[in-house]
């Protein structure tokens, strides 16, 4: 989506701060309120690309404002509240309506399914639209919806590198519209194709990109 989210490319956001050293939470809030995502998604209301728009789909003095946990801590609230888990009421006071008849997670098997991870890839038969060294353009879609290609590249050229295989489309997935099974490549751009002649010559730019976010370039 056209969101605040979207800066890649962008100028004037300083430095990325890229130590090695950075601990994974910064306080025991946000270890809570990573565990909280978490316990709250093994229910099945909602799935990933789901949690994402959620936490994408805020306005831009709130997204900007947010740290990168209290934007998970946000969208954990607002998916809670769209899909019944708890009440608004529940939400203001933190006392609870009535007692809920679902268990929590079971601890050893959540760190059993978050030790072998998972992927978005399908075992469908799909043909592939495209193939290794053919020159693509990359769709000018504008979407107050989920998508997963970058304003940056849109409206630009750039080469297949390499096709990844068949994976869930995030940009249904996301809004209960099923996964639409499509190949995803690795779409190789210029610096210059995408920032023009500020961009060093030989600067070069993979992004994954979607069958539906492309076509052949003229």
């Amino acid at each position: 989506m056209n969101g605040a989210h979207d800066m890649g490319g962008m100028h004037g956001m300083g430095p990325i701060d890229t130590d090695p050293n950075d601990p994974l939470f910064h306080a025991e809030w946000e270890r809570r309120a990573f565990a909280v995502t978490l316990a709250l998604g093994f229910q099945g209301r909602w799935n990933i690309d789901t949690s994402r728009h959620a936490r994408e789909n805020r306005p831009p003095p709130e997204y900007l404002g947010s740290s990168y946990y209290e934007l998970w801590f946000k969208a954990a609230e607002k998916l809670a509240l769209d899909t019944g888990l708890i009440t608004a009421e529940e939400l203001a006071t933190g006392v609870p309506q009535a007692v809920s008849d679902t268990p929590p997670p079971d601890p050893e098997r959540v760190a059993a399914i978050l030790r072998k991870g998972s992927s978005a890839r399908l075992p469908d038969t799909v043909p592939p639209r495209f193939k290794a060294g053919d020159r693509v353009l990359v769709r000018d879609v504008t979407t107050p919806r989920h998508t997963r290609v970058p304003r940056y590249c849109r409206g630009r050229t750039g080469v297949i590198d390499r096709d990844h295989g068949v994976y869930i489309f995030p940009d249904t997935h996301a809004h209960g519209e099923g996964t639409k099974p499509q190949h995803c490549y690795s779409v190789r751009f210029t610096g210059r194709a995408l920032w023009g002649d500020a961009a060093r010559e030989k600067d070069t730019i993979l992004v994954d990109l979607w069958d539906d976010y492309l076509e052949p370039a003229p």
